[in-house]
């Protein structure tokens, strides 16, 4: 193992259907490799908290509860080839507390299972860097951190009240329902004036989910794109533009939104420069946020995406920065 090589274990999806032209992951993990950094993957599912006695030269009494956070992951090198992107090494089990950096990459739902996860990967954060900070990703889902800002966001309501919901349309008349915890914009519609299936869809969603509904005014300036912006540690460091397919109210690229090259408007850096103390104060190192016009509509920490896009169109390598702030916060301090 080289000089300064940090070793990493990556918590995300299977390896053998991510897009390796459009995955911010395999950005990462390709950036580490040519670091010289040592390179594990797992799936969440794999993790383990363990506990066991060790005796301390006094008493059996006396002894003392450790923790171990293991996970069963294999080393791993990336490469940009189609179908023969990844190569695995043999399992083993890995205790975490022995990594330097951990990834917490896998996608939401953002469920028990995620949530469960996040406590698992504190009893090894911060001595072991967990990019994002578990505690913080717990406690900032999406859609939630936004509304700290009230001022940033579009007329917004969060709630399981059929009747707050109705009173909401009456008021702002088009408007977007989603999942609270959604993502990738699965459940995502847009509710005109005129449509009547307002009812049905709340029966739909309320039988099926014990989750409350964000509701959000719709913004008409989506049809000229929905800005995803990448703040590293805090900093605005590049955007991309989404603009929704003819006929789809949604922007995001797997449901055909279109990407363009996009510039930070003085509103764009107005808003970063608002949220960007907090993102650090808390952890959260990587982060993605959408914009809708002028309004701040969500804030991803879960497993942001847009680094190749980015990088395609301007040139920017945001996971080489990434890997450098990371390098920072893992140098011993003086």
């Amino acid at each position: 193992m080289q000089a300064g090589a940090l070793k990493v274990a990556v918590q995300m999806d299977p390896m053998e259907p991510i897009n390796i032209d459009g995955d911010s992951t395999f950005a990462l993990m390709l950036e580490a490799q040519a670091r010289g950094h040592m390179l594990w993957h797992y799936e969440v599912r794999h993790l383990a908290l363990r506990e066991g006695r060790r005796g301390d030269g006094h008493s059996p009494g006396g002894a003392r509860i450790l923790e171990r956070l293991t996970a069963l992951a294999r080393p791993v090198q990336v490469q940009r080839q189609y179908g023969r992107h990844f190569a695995f090494g043999q399992a083993e089990t890995l205790d975490l507390a022995g990594m330097d950096v951990v990834l917490m990459r896998q996608d939401p739902p953002f469920d028990m299972a995620y949530i469960t996860a996040t406590h698992m990967l504190e009893h090894i954060h911060p001595a072991t860097l967990v990019v994002n900070d578990p505690a913080s990703v717990r406690n900032a889902p999406e859609k939630i951190l936004v509304t700290h800002f009230p001022d940033l966001m579009p007329p917004t309501l969060i709630t399981w009240d059929l009747e707050a919901i109705r009173d909401f349309r009456i008021k702002h008349a088009d408007i977007i329902v989603k999942p609270l915890f959604g993502n990738g914009g699965a459940g995502v519609f847009r509710i005109r004036p005129d449509d009547e299936n307002l009812g049905a869809l709340l029966e739909m969603h309320f039988a099926r989910s014990r989750e409350p509904l964000m509701i959000q005014r719709y913004e008409p300036a989506v049809r000229q794109g929905d800005k995803r912006i990448i703040l590293i540690d805090g900093e605005p460091a590049g955007a991309i533009n989404r603009v929704p397919a003819q006929g789809e109210a949604r922007s995001n690229m797997h449901v055909g939104g279109r990407a363009e090259k996009a510039a930070l408007t003085a509103r764009d850096i107005e808003i970063c420069r608002r949220i960007g103390p907090t993102l650090r104060d808390q952890g959260l190192l990587f982060v993605g946020i959408d914009v809708i016009g002028e309004w701040l509509t969500e804030i991803n920490v879960t497993s942001p995406t847009g680094l190749q896009e980015i990088a395609r169109f301007d040139g920017t390598n945001l996971a080489g920065a990434i890997w450098d702030k990371i390098e920072e916060k893992c140098r011993p301090k003086s």
